[in-house]
């Protein structure tokens, strides 16, 4: 059986993680419109971006945002290259 291909980390792994560190480093709970103004600011890479903007509307409190963020991740098939979030 042949090992899938090797597919190496972007720049930017791990990025998502620090990103989602930062914005509940002061706050329980975030909506998504801060989110997303925090993710601009934060000038994340623009497919983190594209991730932080699949957030449905809403309140979050840090577990369901990683959930939200982690499930977008896997949609567009890029939780190896950028990683997941807790």
């Amino acid at each position: 059986m042949d090992k899938p291909p090797y597919i190496p980390n972007s720049d930017e792994f791990g990025e998502l993680q620090r990103f989602v560190d930062s914005l509940y480093a002061s706050a329980e709970f975030v909506d998504n419109l801060d989110a997303q103004v925090m993710a601009e600011t934060y000038d994340l890479d623009y497919d983190l971006l594209e991730i932080v903007s699949c957030l449905p509307s809403g309140v979050y409190e840090r577990a369901r945002l990683a959930d939200q963020l982690n499930s977008a991740l896997a949609a567009h098939g890029w939780t190896q290259r950028f990683g997941t979030v807790e």
